[in-house]
């Protein structure tokens, strides 16, 4: 970065359906509108979707094939040479691109559609350094960045600064995970980072279907918003949706880490059909520390939040202990059981069970612990502002 504060990005919405015809001609405006880097006759254009892992459309696990087709074609349509790619949390890439709808949408077009295998360094900055990226996030003339709107149970929502960390490949993302450990702001710093790293020209996000609950895996609720929102500034565009959701942008964790490496300046010009929705379901973001550091091992036992197996779903098929970074879950009679002292709360396993029998728990102390964290800087907050507020005495 060359250390000049950005302008205020323009975000722009579109009211916007499941419909190819609809989506051929509103996606190219939409990505037009943006002022992003125009694509040149030739150039190799990735293409990053949410392809978390194989789920068919109507789950909302996944950006839609039919906007991924009009990307796509777009792309076609100015010359350039796409390539469709991620890195999925769990099953075969072939068996998502069927399930997913993806072979059949994209059948006919001129595009690469492959996982990322290959990697190369990056230095990404402190305190991270060289990291390994996908080769083809790295060295792709434009990167368009496809998300899908979803919630998420430990960053609350996955928007578009999240949507990069799939261009951390295979088996090093739990990896990335465990080295964050439970410090949820270094890992939001993690995936600023590797957005500004990854650098995309434009991010498009698919919140037709949007997900709310405990996404962003099976575990989430397919909820209808009817919108696609666009911006070439994805920290600018999550901070738009945020207050489309009802939600202080700053609470978002990748967003309070873009403000803090300077990738933002002041809010976001929003254009079109800004909608506000009403009641979305969003995860609890409970503290993953309490306390003294000499109390927080058992004070985490008992009162941080934690995943939890759901009576009779469970079906021991071993996805949960096989993506666990911190090796906290193991199989037993009927179901799994966890170490509460090593589980690192990433919430890897819910997002990656496929039967939804996971979910996310407070103990009752816990409970009643984060309320009263809350009431205690909701009274200091007014106590603040009120300070600010008092008139200083005249000096006699």
């Amino acid at each position: 970065m060359d250390g000049r504060i950005p302008a205020p990005a323009a975000v722009e919405f579109r009211r916007a359906d499941y419909d190819a015809r609809t989506l051929a001609a509103l996606v190219p405006a939409l990505l037009d509108g943006t002022g992003m880097r125009p694509i040149e006759h030739g150039m190799r254009v990735l293409i990053k979707p949410n392809f978390l892992a194989p789920a068919a459309p109507e789950r909302a696990m996944t950006t839609h094939p039919l906007v991924l087709r009009a990307v796509v074609e777009h792309v076609l349509g100015r010359g350039g040479r796409p390539t469709v790619a991620d890195s999925p949390g769990r099953g075969s890439f072939e068996h998502l691109l069927n399930k997913g709808g993806y072979a059949q949408a994209l059948a006919g077009l001129d595009v690469a559609v492959r996982p990322f295998r290959e990697t190369v360094k990056v230095d990404i900055g402190a305190p991270f350094g060289r990291i390994e990226l996908a080769r083809e996030a790295v060295e792709a003339d434009l990167v368009v960045n496809l998300p899908k709107l979803k919630t998420h149970t430990m960053m609350l929502l996955t928007l578009g600064v999240k949507n990069l960390f799939g261009c951390v490949v295979g088996l090093a993302k739990p990896e990335w995970h465990m080295r964050s450990g439970i410090d949820r702001k270094l890992f939001a710093r993690l995936l600023v980072q590797i957005h500004r790293a990854v650098n995309p020209a434009v991010t498009l996000i698919d919140g037709i279907l949007a997900m709310e609950g405990e996404g962003p895996g099976r575990s989430g609720t397919p909820r209808r918003i009817g919108l696609l929102g666009a911006a070439a500034s994805a920290p600018a565009l999550d901070a738009a949706i945020c207050r489309l959701l009802g939600v202080r942008p700053e609470d978002l964790p990748t967003h309070a880490a873009a403000l803090a490496a300077g990738l933002v300046a002041g809010e976001p010009g929003i254009r079109g059909d800004f909608l506000p929705v009403s009641g979305f379901h969003l995860p609890v973001l409970a503290p993953l520390t309490f306390g003294p550091p000499r109390l927080q091992r058992l004070m985490r036992r008992h009162l941080v939040q934690r995943p939890e197996a759901i009576r009779g779903r469970c079906r021991l098929c071993g996805e949960c202990w096989r993506c666990c970074p911190a090796k906290a879950i193991t199989p037993h009679a009927e179901t799994v059981g966890f170490d509460y002292d090593r589980c690192i709360r990433c919430y890897c396993c819910i997002e990656m069970c496929p039967h939804a029998a996971l979910k996310t728990a407070e103990t009752p102390a816990g409970r009643a612990a984060r309320k009263l964290a809350g009431l205690r800087d909701r009274v200091t907050h007014r106590m603040g502002r009120a300070g600010l507020r008092r008139p200083r005495r005249r000096a006699h």
